[in-house]
């Protein structure tokens, strides 16, 4: 692992005239275009990067973005891999490994998910201020390497509550009405059952999600810090549900992406 993240690294470095980013940005569902708020400096292809894996899932595009937005440099992933995909928990979450050994401390992961608490509704922009992982696999299972980080990771403050507050103030300013929660993160790629639904509730969580939190997990592993955000694209409780498809769920993600983008963009600027 540690070899092929330095590789990769140094490719990078190589292909951007060793760009700096300080933040690193993960696109989820239907918010790819948020690249147009960047001034780009560089693209690389996902199918161009040594050891890194393509995303395969429809709305995810595959590349590295460079530039900056304000006067902060960036570098976000147009789609990100999931576990469902038939990728290891390694190779979904390896591009956090190159993103930490390019310089950046800063991570903001998107994502699109299921509701179950009864205040959100289908399009509700949502801060995520922990989560449960209840994914088959831990990405940090197996042996250790402590230049990666210690074998046992203080998982307390997963999303930074600095990030958050000035989250909440930055969305306030800018008149976007946001809410936080709980997110839980399932394998997939099905989506929940009504059983699963009530389960999801049961334990605590606020939405539920196939991604992110081995992202989260393995950046709190390097000691970077976190900002989720998720968009409601279904809503789902105990006695019913409504029809979903990755088409809709696309259709939702979008229509809510100028609020995130804007959030997304104003917090890096001035956090």
């Amino acid at each position: 692992m540690w070899n092929s993240v330095q590789e990769t690294v140094n490719y990078i470095k190589d292909k951007t005239a060793n760009f700096a980013p300080e933040y690193g940005v993960i696109l989820g569902s239907g918010l790819g275009s948020f690249t147009d708020d960047i001034q780009i400096q560089y693209t690389l292809p996902y199918s161009e990067i040594p050891n890194f894996p393509v995303s395969t899932v429809q709305g995810h595009k595959s590349a590295l973005v460079f530039g900056t937005i304000g006067n902060k440099k960036v570098v976000a992933m147009q789609g990100r891999f999931h576990f469902y995909e038939g990728y290891s928990m390694k190779e979904v979450t390896f591009p956090v490994r190159v993103m930490k050994f390019l310089g950046i401390d800063k991570i903001v992961v998107s994502n699109a998910s299921g509701g179950v608490n009864p205040n959100y509704e289908v399009g509700s922009i949502v801060i995520i201020k922990d989560h449960i992982n209840m994914m088959p696999e831990h990405p940090l299972r197996g042996k250790n390497d402590e230049r990666f980080g210690p074998r046992f990771v203080n998982m307390s403050e997963p999303y930074s509550k600095k990030m958050i507050a000035k989250a909440k103030e930055v969305a306030q300013k800018l008149n976007i009405e946001v809410q936080d929660g709980i997110y839980l993160g399932l394998q997939g790629p099905t989506f929940e059952t009504l059983s699963e639904y009530r389960m999801v509730k049961i334990l605590g969580a606020d939405c539920v999600g196939m991604s992110t939190v081995p992202e989260v997990i393995v950046a709190r592993h390097m000691e970077m810090e976190c900002f989720g955000i998720s968009v409601i694209t279904d809503m789902g409780d105990e006695d019913n549900i409504e029809e979903v498809n990755h088409a809709e769920v696309l259709k939702a993600a979008e229509k809510a992406e100028p609020s995130v983008r804007k959030l997304i963009k104003e917090l890096i600027i001035n956090y």
